[in-house]
């Protein structure tokens, strides 16, 4: 996520299913990026509330409640300083989730303090994941090496107390270092037993790589992943250039048939800059958007 950094150290993570799985739909009234009524389309998709971040802050409960009405149909949290839970008890985060008719399935966490405690909650209340969002670019293999046998460990725990562990992406996993490519490294060196990952397109299209050709490569690797657009015409060095989903340049259609083709099954919008609309106006577009979407 562009921008993360700052705001993941202030939350105190590491510098840094109930999830329905992907299902089609019948004869389509709209389609949307190209294609025919023979092509599926993506039923159920959720929301990454770091997308309505400063909505959060002010009004968790009221949030939630203006998201269910767009269509999304499940969360994945993060930390915002007040834990995944957010101030809350998980059992008390759950109710105002499902409340609203939506399902609390996976967050983005410090696995690397307090993990069986968290661990534990999240599966006490159903959730299906606990996610790594970030640990820095590092400066040598030898520590993307560490940091594979680190994922081992802590996908152990969670599998030990009921959850998954993932490891979401930013570009610096898809960039060469010493003439190896650190998101190779990690996906072949982690017991597939104990590590999933969620791939964030984005993040893969902005280093300049191919998420298809991931996907293909590594099947029932990706589990989850972040549907998060690039501007069209955003120089190569701009990291912070989300936009609208299907007013930018990746094609999600193809990529997300790829993706579902080779074990993806969970999918949550993400939008972090914001031009000409609101966090809550761009959520309400991303969830439309998603509803006509047609894999091709």
């Amino acid at each position: 996520m562009s921008n993360r950094r700052d705001f993941i150290r202030l939350s105190s993570l590491m510098a840094a299913g109930a999830f329905l799985p992907l299902q089609f739909c019948g004869k389509p009234d709209k389609v949307i990026g190209g294609g025919n009524a023979a092509e599926a389309s993506l039923e159920k998709f959720g929301i990454q509330l770091y997308s309505v971040r400063d909505e959060m802050a002010k009004d968790v409960k009221e949030t939630i409640s203006k998201l269910s009405t767009y269509g999304y149909h499940y969360l994945e949290g993060y930390d915002g300083g007040k834990g995944i839970f957010w101030g809350m008890k998980n059992t008390e985060f759950k109710q105002v989730v499902e409340d609203n008719g939506l399902e609390f399935v996976a967050s983005h966490a410090n696995v690397f303090e307090n993990l069986e405690q968290q661990a534990s909650q999240a599966s006490e209340i159903g959730m299906k994941y606990l996610i790594c969002p970030w640990v820095g670019p590092q400066e040598s293999m030898e520590e993307f090496k560490r940091l594979a046998d680190e994922f081992n460990r802590v996908g152990k725990v969670c599998k030990e107390e009921g959850v998954r562990f993932a490891y979401h992406n930013h570009g610096y996993t898809f960039e060469e270092l010493e003439g190896q490519m650190p998101q190779d490294y990690l996906l072949e060196n982690t017991d597939p037993e104990l590590v999933d990952f969620e791939m964030d397109i984005y993040w893969v299209k902005t280093p300049g790589k191919d998420p298809k050709a991931y996907f293909e490569k590594y099947p029932d690797r990706f589990k989850l992943c972040h549907i998060k657009d690039r501007m069209i015409d955003a120089p190569a060095d701009e990291a912070n250039a989300s936009t609208i989903i299907g007013e930018g340049s990746i094609d999600f259609s193809s990529i997300l048939r790829v993706g579902k083709d080779n074990g993806l099954e969970y999918f949550f919008a993400e939008q972090e800059r914001y031009d000409n609309s609101t966090p809550m106006e761009s959520a309400m577009k991303n969830a439309e958007y998603l509803k006509n979407l047609r894999l091709g």
